[in-house]
Order: C-alpha cells, then structure tokens, then sequence
C-alpha cells in the first residue's frame, strides 16, 4: 500500500507558478488574482517557492469554462465555498437546474476525469458539458450528474468517437428528450392530472426505451438506411442525417 501511494505521488505533475500559467493559458498576474480571491487552493510551499500540480491546473480551466459560459468571478467564488464548507452531493440538482433526478452524481477528481476521456478533457469540451449541466464543480473536484450517461460518453470515446462529437450529439438528444417529456406530461396533465405525473413517470421511461429499440431495428435492418461507412459519402435529405447519429 505505500509503495502505491508512492508511486501515486512520484507520478503528480507539479508546476512552478510561471509553469501552470503558461500551462493554462492566463497570465501570472491573472494566477495571483484568483489565489488572492481564493478561487484556488493553497500550493504546496517549499521554503519560498509555491509548487501546484494538475487539480490547481483542473480548476483554473475549469473557471475559464464557467466565465466563457457568463458566470462572474464572484459566483464562481461563492460555488466554491458552498461546497469547499460541506455541501452534499444531493443538492447538485438545484445547481445543475434540473431539481431532483433519479440520476446518481458521480464525484471526480480532474486525473479521473481525464482517465474517463484520456486526451479530450479541454477547456472547449470542459465548457460544453457545464453548458449542458453534465458538469459542476465541487471544490477541487468536478462533479458528473449521471453515472449512466457518464459511463455511456467514456465509451463512446474509447471506441474512437470524438468527445466533442458525443457532447454535441448529447446536446441534439437532450431537445429530443425535453419534447419527449413535454408529450407525456401535457398527455397525463389533460387526460388524468397532474398529480398523476410522478407516478406514471415510469410509463412514459418505457416507451421511450421501446420507440427507441424499434427505431434501432428499423435503422439497422437491411435496407433500413443505416449510417454508410467511412468514406462512401452521405446520403440524401434529412434522412441521411438521422441514420448519422448512432454512430455519432
């Protein structure tokens, strides 16, 4: 065991301050103005020299992702210390937009991050996925708001598919879904009540499963249009399209 936390620390990246601005892309003074404002946690210090490693590196692309989606410096500031004091994973929702959810969050730290997507985790798909609410930022760690779809977009990825290309794909899903949503809740609020809604929630969960199981059958059939291989063009109208996001 400590041998493994040994070669655990000898693998930690560290940075001299010059060395994780460049690395980050902002400007010392920039790095001094976030230590000062707390955005960052404190280095490690050998005699008068601040040694940071790849979590201080994490976190300041990270606020570089929330200040390109609008957030202000002091939001930011304020997010993390209501974590950094104890927030609970459960009250992600009301961060994340999306109240309570079935969905189980998944804490991560930023090399755990970047082993889920090993070489994709820029600051460009960092921003994508706050801006969709798959991410939130928990202190120096970084916060998933599902398992599932988690562990589906790593796979994606392991099987050569571009994360940008799955967080776009991702996005086009999510306003298919947000339709979805709206037919069964507008079909049980005006045929039963609204009341009804939680409890039929399931209802409307398996005919999406089924519609979507069909439509995978009918896709992958012979004849049935599916995605054309590599390098053999696309097809025709919108069609064409629709048989492209499987593999996508």
């Amino acid at each position: 065991m400590e041998k493994e936390e040994t070669r655990a620390k000898a693998t930690v990246r560290e940075y001299r301050t010059e060395e994780l601005a460049e690395a980050a892309g902002i400007p010392v003074r920039t790095l001094r103005f976030y230590r000062e404002r707390k955005l960052l946690p404190p280095p490690r210090r050998e005699g008068r020299i601040a040694w940071y490693d790849d979590h201080h590196l994490a976190r300041l692309r990270t606020i570089a992702a929330l200040l390109e989606r609008g957030h202000t410096l002091g939001g930011i500031a304020e997010l993390t210390a209501a974590f950094e004091s104890g927030r609970d994973v459960g009250q992600l929702g009301e961060l994340l937009g999306i109240g309570w959810s079935e969905e189980t969050p998944v804490r991560l730290t930023p090399e755990a991050l970047a082993d889920y997507f090993e070489g994709e985790v820029t600051p460009e798909n960092l921003a994508a996925a706050l801006d969709l609410g798959y991410l939130a930022v928990d202190g120096d760690a970084i916060v998933h708001v599902s398992r599932r779809l988690l562990d589906v977009s790593s796979a994606l990825v392991r099987e050569g598919v571009p994360l940008a290309a799955v967080l776009e794909t991702g996005h086009r899903v999510r306003e298919h879904a947000d339709a979805m949503a709206l037919l069964f809740t507008e079909l049980i609020s005006s045929h039963i009540s609204a009341d009804a809604l939680t409890r039929l929630r399931p209802l409307a969960k398996s005919v999406v499963d089924a519609e979507l199981t069909m439509a995978m059958d009918r896709l992958l059939a012979p004849g049935g249009g599916a995605a054309p291989e590599s390098g053999s063009g696309p097809g025709p109208g919108p069609e064409s399209g629709a048989g492209q996001t499987p593999s996508s």
